[in-house]
């Protein structure tokens, strides 16, 4: 059965949800390839990906959206600056940085990536930031209009040379583009 929105939560993403979020990962490496971008073709990424992703969820920085039947929909992350993209000149202490925002096919087209980026950006504006914070993928020009489309201004492109992603772009904290209809995050009596 398909959800509504209104079936959809936001929750700490546990050790449990490691295969939900390896599948949601595959998934999109999947549907990148069919978008013609190179992104996470790296057979490398994925063992990175995962280790990386339990070192989030070990710190409380990686969420999942859920919905009534607890199936995982959606995954993001936040995460510390990235020192080889954002410098002291970037103020990097007035953001936040947002990460590994992936969206399960079969829920796309209910806005939940439009709505993650809404929760941290209110998260954000809490917080006293002021900016939210990208890097992706430099040649995957379809996610940065994406991101474009949401409000993200592009800052700049870098280009270390030991990494692909690189494109850098922030939008403001407090910032929400579908105010009348925000995630929820689940209390702990509700997990």
């Amino acid at each position: 059965m398909k959800s509504t929105p209104t079936d959809e939560f936001l929750r700490p993403a546990g050790m449990h949800d490691v295969p939900a979020l390896m599948a949601l990962r595959t998934e999109a490496e999947q549907w990148l390839q069919t978008k013609g971008t190179d992104q996470w073709s790296d057979p490398e990424t994925g063992e990175r990906a995962l280790s990386k992703w339990r070192a989030s969820i070990d710190e409380g920085r990686a969420w999942v959206v859920v919905d009534s039947s607890s199936d995982v929909l959606a995954t993001v992350s936040r995460g510390p600056v990235d020192r080889d993209f954002w410098a002291d000149g970037d103020e990097p202490e007035t953001a936040l940085y947002l990460y590994k925002l992936i969206v399960a096919r079969a829920a796309s087209g209910r806005d939940l990536g439009t709505r993650v980026i809404d929760w941290m950006s209110r998260l954000a504006a809490l917080e006293g930031r002021s900016w939210v914070r990208i890097d992706t993928w430099r040649t995957n020009v379809g996610l940065h209009s994406y991101y474009e489309r949401l409000g993200f201004k592009h800052v700049r492109t870098e280009s270390p040379s030991h990494r692909l992603s690189g494109w850098l772009a922030q939008r403001p904290a407090g910032d929400v583009r579908l105010p009348q209809n925000p995630l929820r995050v689940l209390s702990d009596a509700e997990k």
